[in-house]
Order: C-alpha cells, then sequence, then structure tokens
C-alpha cells in the first residue's frame, strides 16, 4: 500500500490523526475482540497485572507500575508500541513528529505558513514512537524537556528570545508517541517537578520562553518500593497526576515461574552435546527462589529478581556441560552436587538482613539450596521421618547399607560410568528412583544417575543421611556414625588438652 507523501495526498485520502491515547484504546479494543494476546512473552500476570493494564488504557490514563526488582515492569513497559498503529504521518525532518494538520513547533508552524499543503511527510513506524530515559539523580531538566541551544543561536543568527534555538530534550521528541522513566524514585524532586505541566496540561515550556508547546504523549513509569527509603521518593503531586498506580508481583506458582526460567533462559549451547534437564532441576530452582523470599535471613524489602533462577539454571547446566566436556561426554545432565556452581548466581542477587549477614551469603545461599532440595523432594516421596515411624520400609534399605559403617563420595567431575557405578552399588536406590519418578526403564544413565542421587540428598534434608561437601566432592554416610564420631573426635580433643 503507498503512502501519502504530502499534505495534499494525506488529506485526499480522508486520513484523521488520533490522539495517542485514543490510537492505543482503539487498538487494544480490537486485540480483545479478536482474542489476540496483549502482551507476549509476559507470564503469570494474565489475571492480575495485564486487567489493571487494560483498564487503564481504555480509561485514557498514564501509570506507573510498581513493583521489587525482576517484575518484567521495563519489558511491559517496551511491549506498549504493540497497540500503536504500525505506521503514523509527520511532517518531514520535524524534530517532534509534528502532526501534518496540527503542527505546533515553531519550524513546522512556517514551513506549512510557506508552502501549505505540499510539505512532505514521513511516516514513523510504532517502534520508532518509543521513548525511554532510566531516571537517575544526574538527569536535568534539559536531558527531559529541553533548553536553549546557544550553537543554534549563534549558527542561525538567532536571538536567545526566538523560539527556533531551543533544543528539544527526549520528552518533546517522543511526541505523539509513548514515554517511560524508569525507577521514577531516583529523579531529583525538582526535575519531578518539571513534570507536573506535561502529565496534567499537556505542554511544555522551557526558560523563559512565553510560548507553551502542546504534547500529545502517553507517560508511563516504573518504580520500586524499596527506593522510597533507600534513594528517593515520588512527590505527591506527580503522583497525583498519575492515572493509575498498578502493582506487580513475583509468579504465583511453581509453574509459573518455571516457565518464565525456561523463557529466559540461556539452555541451548553451541555444541553437539545433548542436553537433558529433569523437570526436578527446573523445580529446584524455582524453589530456591522461593525459599529466598520467606526466608528470615534475606531482606523481604528488597525482592529476590526472577533473573536469580534464570542465572542459577544457566550455571547448573554450564557445570554439567563443563563435565561432559572434561570427559569427552555427548550427553549433559545436571547433578545434585552441581547446584552449588549456582551459588554465584544467587550470592549476588540476594539482600541480607543483619542476622543473615552474619550468617554469612554462602552459607545462607547453601541453606536456601537444601530447603528446596528437600520441598522438591516431598513432592515425589513420602517424608522419611513420618514413613519410619509408621513402620513404612520403603527407605529402610537404603538407611540400612549406610548404618553398615557404609559411605559414597560423588563429584561434578567424575564421568558418568563412574557416578553410576557409586550409586548403583547402593540396594534399592535405583528402584526407588525408578518407580517414584517416573522414570522409564530405558531412562538416559545420566538423568538416572542425578535421580539416584536427589533420593540420597531428600534423605540428607530430611536428617536420615550425614552429608559432606569438599570441594568437588560430596560423601554421603549414617547420620549417627557421624555424629558419634564427632563427639569421639571432641573427647579425644579433650583428652589432650
Amino acid at each position: 500500500m503507498s503512502r501519502a507523501k504530502t499534505i495534499a495526498e494525506l488529506r485526499a485520502t480522508g486520513y484523521k490523526v488520533k490522539p495517542v491515547k485514543q490510537e492505543m484504546r482503539d487498538n487494544l479494543i480490537h486485540k480483545l475482540k479478536n482474542k489476540e494476546a496483549l502482551f507476549p512473552g509476559i507470564i503469570g500476570y494474565n489475571e492480575t497485572v495485564i486487567p489493571a493494564l487494560c483498564n487503564a488504557i481504555l480509561s485514557y490514563h498514564d501509570f506507573i507500575l510498581l513493583g521489587l526488582r525482576g517484575q518484567a515492569k521495563t519489558r511491559i513497559l517496551r511491549s506498549l508500541p504493540t497497540l500503536l498503529d504500525e505506521y503514523v504521518p509527520v511532517i518531514k525532518g520535524s524534530e517532534i513528529n509534528d502532526s501534518p494538520f496540527n503542527p505546533v513547533s515553531k519550524a513546522s508552524v512556517d514551513l506549512v505558513s510557506e508552502h501549505g499543503d505540499e510539505v512532505e511527510l514521513e511516516w514513523l513506524h510504532r517502534e520508532e514512537r518509543f521513548g525511554e530515559k532510566l531516571a537517575t539523580p544526574d538527569v536535568t531538566i534539559a536531558d527531559l524537556i529541553g533548553d536553549i541551544d546557544p550553537i543554534k543561536a549563534a549558527s542561525k543568527r538567532l536571538h536567545y528570545a526566538h523560539e527556533g534555538v531551543i533544543h528539544f530534550g527526549i520528552i518533546p521528541r517522543s511526541n505523539r508517541g509513548i514515554f517511560a522513566i524508569n525507577e521514577l524514585p531516583d529523579l531529583q524532586p525538582r526535575i519531578q517537578v518539571g513534570l507536573f505541566n506535561i502529565m496534567q496540561e499537556k505542554d511544555i515550556q522551557i526558560r523563559g520562553f512565553p510560548v507553551r508547546i502542546p504534547l500529545d504523549i502517553v507517560i508511563v513509569y516504573t518504580a520500586n518500593p524499596e527506593d522510597y527509603t533507600n534513594r528517593g521518593s515520588i512527590i505527591t503531586p506527580l503522583k497525583d497526576r498519575i492515572g493509575s498506580q498498578i502493582l506487580t508481583h513475583y509468579p504465583r506458582s511453581l509453574e509459573e515461574g518455571i516457565e518464565i526460567t525456561k523463557q529466559e533462559a540461556v539452555e541451548k549451547r553451541d555444541s553437539e552435546r545433548k542436553i537433558y534437564i529433569p523437570q526436578f532441576f527446573r523445580e529446584i530452582i524455582e524453589q530456591v527462589a522461593v525459599e529466598a523470599r520467606k526466608s528470615e535471613f534475606v531482606d523481604h524489602k528488597s525482592g529476590v529478581s526472577v533473573r536469580m533462577t534464570v542465572t542459577s539454571l544457566e550455571n547448573l547446566i554450564s557445570n554439567a556441560e563443563r563435565r561432559a566436556i572434561i570427559n569427552d561426554e555427548l550427553v549433559v545432565a545436571p547433578r545434585i552436587c552441581d547446584l552449588y556452581a549456582a551459588l554465584p548466581a544467587i550470592t549476588g542477587k540476594i539482600e541480607l538482613v543483619y542476622e543473615g549477614e552474619q550468617e554469612g551469603e554462602v552459607n545462607v545461599s547453601r541453606a536456601l539450596i537444601g530447603r528446596a532440595v528437600k520441598a522438591v523432594f516431598l513432592k515425589y516421596f513420602s517424608d522419611p521421618l513420618t514413613a519410619m515411624k509408621k513402620g513404612d520400609s520403603t527407605y529402610s534399605e537404603i538407611v540400612k547399607w549406610f548404618k553398615n559403617d557404609q559411605a559414597i563420595e560423588v563429584s561434578d567431575l567424575m564421568d558418568e560410568k563412574s557416578y553410576l557405578a557409586v550409586l548403583t552399588g547402593i540396594p534399592g536406590l535405583k528402584q526407588l528412583a525408578t518407580k517414584k519418578m517416573d522414570l522409564p526403564a530405558n531412562a538416559n544413565g545420566a538423568v538416572l544417575g542425578a535421580a539416584m542421587e536427589f533420593v540420597l540428598d531428600g534423605l540428607h534434608q530430611s536428617s536420615m543421611l550425614s552429608k559432606d561437601m569438599l570441594n568437588s566432592k560430596t560423601s554421603y554416610r549414617d547420620m549417627l556414625n557421624t555424629m558419634f564420631s564427632s563427639l569421639q573426635h571432641d573427647d579425644d580433643d579433650l583428652v589432650q588438652s
């Protein structure tokens, strides 16, 4: 379809320029009627955030997304241009995307006054109609709205009071589009005051110019509740001018979290190796975040970003991939002992309260992994302590084997054959893992080994087995024998002293 190249051609087509908020409203209504996906890639918000967003847009509101870090706030804002028309006409060369029928900048007004309907047009794609600025303490009014440009004044030989010497900021340059400010509380209060007119009267005034330039723009914001105390706040008059405040949240189910992590993580690697990620590992990784969000050692005000689960899964896969490369194996599958390779992805993404700092971030992170393993273990298996009290023999064969002064040691660098040999040497372990976790009889060796180690770690987290970790090696042994050995060691130390 050919597009009009001049105002005259556009006028002949009967084209009508819509305000941006009307444009978004119309396109949203069209998508709702046709049951189209509104915000592809946004998971877990279908019944909470997205309805609130729709209501704000239908109400012609500017809005703010308020939530902790890692809750897809920026992604939502960047998907808003999908609600704009694909292309809109603007006066060619206009700095602020002037409407062909109602230009507001002096340059475009003069151009139309001189050439009339013969003024040339250009068509702006929806992606070019989105402006974004990360709020930082050094942002100025000139950055956002504009200022006098002395170079323009000198080159054009204009007086400083002439409108032609204005250098427009990012907000007027987003005219007839959407402008987003991320982390609004980080803006200095005096800069926030500069947004009043734009929010209410939809115009800008630069320095002492007696002229006001009306804008057609949707302004949206993000903010983190933590910022209200740590770095700044949104001044009350500005909050009053924002039409809707929409609260975001973390995934409300393990399944939603797993889906988000699967979508975001880099799982495919550039090699010929096949990567298997058993479902229970995805559940453990997601459960770590769940445990962190309710831990007494983690600062709940700061939140635990979804990025933690994404990077944890990537580190888990990478550790398994590293082992496969070293051992020249073609199958990559994580093991329980690989989970601790995710520590760097956890320690850097949790903020600790005083008690947590006393424990140390590594110890807290290890404890979170342990709690996650236990929670997922109890999803597949009965509680070992309860089973023992009821006389249930589900775990008796495995536990009995360890009581005979037996122990095993596994490592994240062991080749698959050696790893399986160690684990299959424990009577009843393979059968229990295969049955309870519904593994096929011909299950991949790496996956089968991981399932068997998962059973052992679940027994450890349930206080049925002892576990020691040294560097990349993990050993499992009988809990009581370990306790008696520890007591004996303490007694020997007392005798020697």
